[in-house]
């Protein structure tokens, strides 16, 4: 069985409004953490991550899935519902979200994942990164066509432009997947953030985030520390979430929030 420390930061950065949600729920054989970044002015983006996160997790307790598949078919699912959840004539009209959702078989030591959109996933083993998502941008698809550098995609200008995201017509939505296997405590470790995270923290800073402290708490604040130092109190700061999920050796005392 394994154990799993959890921590996560929700900040709303340089803006007015905090756009970003995220959110986990544990039973007694399987974890699942989600992550979303909304979009749409006048609070629809806030209410779009809000309600992805709500009913993805809420999807999954009433249906736990038992692979990346069926986890794909239940985000397709919350998609279909966000669309239904617009209102014509008020701020909800337009309403957008970025979702990543985390699953941990506690009893089979084994994780599947899956994404839409530029909030991403990553998994460390041994202390550095094994794989991370990628994201429906932009500027991915023009550094997998090799017409942009891979480091140049935090700074490009297009950074923000997605191909797709919850909201997207139903043909439109990738959905991106993704599982490990034969998981092991202490060694394995997961981090799921917005892209307010990932565009001021690359790879190499989340690793050595990781490394600075033994549990979940110190990762993020770890995290949340770079993230701050690197804006440097721009007004123009996005916001910034991430939710880390680590496998406990099993002497290790969960240091989860209250």
């Amino acid at each position: 069985m394994l154990n799993v420390d959890i921590a996560m930061i929700n900040e709303t950065g340089g803006r007015d409004e905090n756009q970003d949600a995220c959110g986990w729920w544990q039973s007694d054989d399987k974890l699942c953490c989600v992550v979303a970044d909304g979009a749409g002015g006048h609070g629809g983006g806030r209410h779009a991550a809000q309600f992805a996160v709500k009913h993805l997790l809420q999807s999954f307790m009433d249906r736990p899935s038992q692979d990346s598949q069926q986890l794909a078919s239940l985000v397709r699912q919350t998609n279909g519902e966000l669309r239904k959840a617009r209102v014509e004539g008020t701020p909800l009209v337009d309403m957008y979200s970025t979702i990543a959702c985390l699953v941990i078989d506690l009893l089979e030591h084994r994780a599947y994942w899956v994404h839409a959109g530029d909030t991403r996933i990553y998994w460390f083993r041994h202390g550095r990164l094994s794989s991370r998502t990628r994201d429906h941008s932009v500027v991915q698809a023009m550094a997998d066509q090799g017409l942009l550098e891979a480091a140049d995609l935090r700074g490009h200008p297009r950074r923000s432009e997605l191909l797709c995201a919850l909201g997207s017509e139903p043909d439109d939505l990738q959905v991106g997947e993704g599982e490990a296997a034969d998981l092991q405590a202490g060694q394995d470790a997961f981090l799921l953030c917005t892209d307010g995270v990932w565009e001021l923290a690359n790879d190499a800073a989340l690793e050595s985030a990781l490394a600075a402290g033994d549990g979940a708490g110190e990762w993020v604040a770890t995290v949340e520390d770079m993230v701050r130092k690197a804006a440097d109190g721009s007004p123009r700061h996005d916001n910034f979430s991430a939710l880390a999920a680590r496998l406990m050796d099993h002497d290790e005392p969960a240091d989860r929030p209250q």
